[in-house]
Formats: structure tokens, C-alpha cells, sequence
């Protein structure tokens, strides 16, 4: 197999991990030799070896004078485990095919550094577009400490999310739904506004089965109206603690008894509309190691964090059907620009079925991630 093939079965291997690493790397190793896979691995856990570590110890004597392909450059500092290159140089590996530099600034090009000065040969970048895509929510988190966000939405052809009374169930179908359930169990938190809560008191789980992880609900209301039994503060196996995004406004009363229906409640600043402010918001998940989010926003919601340019991804399942009205809910709420110039562009659009409805991909502006450091 040539270079590609192999980063191809390396970033499948990765996959195997989605949903269960948070902040950390998806990464798969193989180490090749004599044109056939003698050990392979992936990181699964944090605390556990890294995915390179795996294969080397499933290649036993097998690793000296092979190839060791991975999609990410080894880690050279010590962490919750020791560098990673300093097992891959004593292990005999010759040469290393990987598929992107490590944005970490602790790596950063480092990794291939060390590998080098011990004498070993080092292939990149492969494949290096489908490996950032792969870790698109690890780059944005390790560079900038703020989760990725994807903006995920249910929509008629005409872009409409709701009725003008509020009723959105079902606009798209099951086979849709069921897709949305595996988007939250890969995030880190799923994201929703006081009035879903209100309207259809959600549990904002990822119903998949038992084993799932489900994401950490964040609702966000600015006075608390929600009310203290919702669904979403009951406890599951698997799911973070509750988080209420809020502000003065609610009171010490009201903020009191959500913290004694167990939520984690964060009183942030308001902005100039009286509402949550979405950056203040973001920065404090990311200090709480919530690295990706999936919006499931209304539109006044989506729209603030649209606005705040905290979107990265846009996810639209489309169903065909046909709601009209001024009235009936958009997408994103405000006014809107008026010029077409000041529109959002998005780029990477795809395109696939889900049962009945068109599931639609983008990302916003011109990023798939934020950019990596010079290769090394």
C-alpha cells in the first residue's frame, strides 16, 4: 500500500475513538513492514498510551527498521504520558509518515524536530485536508482554548425552523433525527435556548443506547425562566453535570434553587440587549474543557452566536416541505444585513440523503480549522 492507503486506514482506525476523546487528538498508528501492517493502534482514552505507543507494542520486534504512519506528529514533551518520540526512536522505527504538524504549541513541529536530529526519516504532510478535518475540533480548541461549534439545524426547503405558533415536531424525519443523536453523542455539550426548553422540555440526550456519552446540556437563559424540574437537570449514566448560562437578572433566589436541582450555573455578563453574553458564555466552557458544542438553537440564539462569529460549522437537514409566512420561524433571527455583500460566506459545502430529508455541511468563511503552524 502506498502512503495514502495506509493514512486512509490510519484515519479510520482514529474514528474508531469519536465521541470519547474530548479535548484530546483522534489519532490511529500503523507500523508497516515489509509492505504489511505488523502492529496498529489508536488513542482511545485520556491517561492511556497514545495511538503510535499502541502499534509499537503490538509490533513487538517487528517495529525495528519499519515504517510507523499516523495522522498526527508524535508528541515530544511529557504529559499524562512520556513523549511519544522518545519510544519511537527506541523502538528502531526508520521512518515516519504522518499526516499533519501537532498545532499543540508544545509540539508544533518539535516532534518531527527530535526525530530527525535521531536520524530517522520523516514523510509529511499526507492526506493533510482529511487529517485536519478529522481533528477540526482539537485544533480549534488546543489554539485558541474556545470549543468548536457546529450550528445544527431542522429546516423546511424554504428555511423555515418552526411554525408561527412554535411547533417545530417533526419537521424532519426519523432517519434525520436519528443522525442528530449520533452529532450529540460526538460532542462535547449540546446547546439550547430558554424558550426549546420551555416549549418542549427536552432531556437533550444522546438516545443511541446504553454505552452512549451523552453531552453536557447548556441552556442558555438570561433571567431563568426555565424551570427547575425540566428534563434535561435529571441525572443519566454518562452525562456531564447540567450547565445554566444566565445573569444577574435571574436573581439569587432563582439561581439558588438550580444549583440545588443540580445544575452548574454560571452567571455571566449581559450584552447590549440584556442577554447572555455568548463570548463570555464560550470562554467559560472552554475553561471547563468543553471543546465542542453542537448548537441546537432557536433563532435569537443562533443568531447571537452567529453574530459573534463563534460558529464553525453549519449542519442543515433540509426536508421537503414547504412552510411560507412571515411569521413562521427562520433559521436565525435579527434583522439581517442589507447588503448581500455583508452575507456569512460559507465554504466545503456537501451534500448527502438522510431518509427523506438532505443533510447539508459547510463551514464557515474560508476555515476548515485555524490555521497550523509552519511545517516542519
Amino acid at each position: 500500500m502506498d502512503n495514502q492507503a495506509l493514512m486512509r486506514r490510519a484515519l479510520r482506525l482514529a474514528r474508531r475513538a469519536e465521541g470519547e476523546v474530548g479535548h484530546y487528538p483522534l489519532v490511529g498508528a500503523l507500523v508497516v513492514k515489509a509492505g504489511r501492517v505488523a502492529g496498529q493502534g489508536y488513542f482511545q482514552l485520556p491517561g492511556e498510551p497514545h495511538a503510535e505507543v499502541k502499534a509499537i507494542a503490538a509490533a513487538g520486534t517487528k517495529a525495528r527498521g519499519a515504517t510507523l504512519v499516523l495522522n498526527l506528529e508524535p508528541c515530544c514533551h511529557w504529559g499524562r504520558t512520556p513523549p511519544c518520540t522518545d519510544t519511537v526512536i527506541r523502538a528502531g522505527i526508520r521512518r515516519v509518515v504522518a499526516g499533519m504538524t501537532d498545532p499543540n504549541p508544545k509540539v508544533a513541529g518539535n516532534g518531527f524536530r527530535r526525530l530527525r536530529q535521531a536520524g530517522l526519516e520523516v514523510v509529511t504532510p499526507v492526506l493533510e485536508p482529511e487529517c485536519r478535518r478529522l481533528n477540526e475540533v482539537f485544533v480549534k480548541f488546543i489554539t485558541t482554548r474556545l470549543p468548536f461549534v457546529v450550528l445544527k439545524v431542522g429546516a423546511t426547503l424554504d428555511g423555515k425552523i418552526a411554525t408561527r405558533a412554535g411547533e417545530s415536531r417533526w419537521i424532519t424525519g426519523a432517519a434525520a433525527r436519528r443522525e442528530v443523536h449520533r452529532l450529540r453523542a460526538k460532542a462535547d455539550a449540546v446547546m439550547v435556548g430558554a424558550a426549546t426548553v420551555m416549549r418542549d422540555d427536552p432531556e437533550l440526550t444522546a438516545r443511541l443506547g446504553k454505552k452512549v456519552r451523552h453531552p453536557r446540556p447548556v441552556v442558555v437563559d438570561e433571567a431563568l425562566r426555565i424551570s427547575p424540574r425540566s428534563r434535561f437537570l435529571r441525572p443519566c449514566p454518562r452525562k456531564g453535570k447540567p450547565i445554566v448560562a444566565t445573569t444577574r437578572r435571574a436573581g439569587p433566589k432563582r439561581i439558588r434553587a438550580f444549583a440545588a436541582a443540580g445544575a452548574e450555573v454560571l452567571v455571566l455578563p449581559q450584552d447590549r440587549q440584556g442577554r447572555v453574553d455568548v463570548r463570555a458564555m464560550m470562554r467559560a466552557l472552554g475553561e471547563r474543557e468543553i471543546a465542542s458544542v453542537l448548537l441546537e438553537g432557536g433563532a435569537e440564539l443562533n443568531a447571537s452566536m452567529v453574530a459573534a462569529g463563534l460558529v464553525d460549522k453549519v449542519i442543515v437537514f433540509v426536508a421537503p416541505k414547504l412552510l411560507g409566512g412571515w411569521k413562521s420561524r427562520p433559521m436565525i433571527g435579527g434583522q439581517g444585513p442589507a447588503r448581500l455583500r455583508k452575507a456569512l460566506p460559507l465554504s466545503g459545502l456537501s451534500a448527502r440523503r438522510v431518509g427523506e430529508d438532505l443533510m447539508l455541511t459547510a463551514y464557515v468563511g474560508a476555515r476548515l480549522a485555524v490555521p497550523l503552524p509552519k511545517k516542519a
